[in-house]
């Protein structure tokens, strides 16, 4: 069985289904710095370019995660978990109005879970 990178909270998912309730199909972006410092943000599939060095991580509740290419090469060896917090954050992730704001949780993958990771993939511009 592989290991995944990423999951997602059931807190965390019932923000999402609220989410796709008012947005459709959604998707998160693993940011790199750029305003609310490094946050998942969460984007209807058609508001958000990727770039060509972004990877798909995994999917967490019916959601694609993706992170910048050079950005992964940090973060390659961590399992990160999206929870939600409350709170403003100050990003345009779509949560931002419910009062709410996604956050990721990051320790170092076990040496049984290295050995089984799911491969990233390139992500698909289309």
């Amino acid at each position: 069985m592989l290991s995944e990178r990423v999951v997602i909270t059931d807190k965390a998912k019932e923000i999402v289904d609220k989410l796709k309730e008012q947005h459709g199909d959604l998707m998160f972006h693993q940011s790199g710095g750029c305003c609310d410092g490094s946050s998942p943000m969460c984007f209807s599939v058609n508001d958000f370019i990727l770039g060509s060095r972004d990877v798909l991580l995994g999917e967490i509740h019916g959601c694609s995660f993706y992170m910048s290419g050079d950005q992964f090469e940090y973060w390659k060896h961590t399992h990160l978990t999206i929870d939600v917090v409350p709170g403003r954050g100050m990003s345009f992730s779509l949560e931002i109005p419910l009062g709410v704001r996604f956050l990721t949780k990051s320790r170092l993958f076990t040496d049984e879970e290295l050995k089984n990771l799911r491969p990233v993939e390139p992500a698909r511009a289309d």
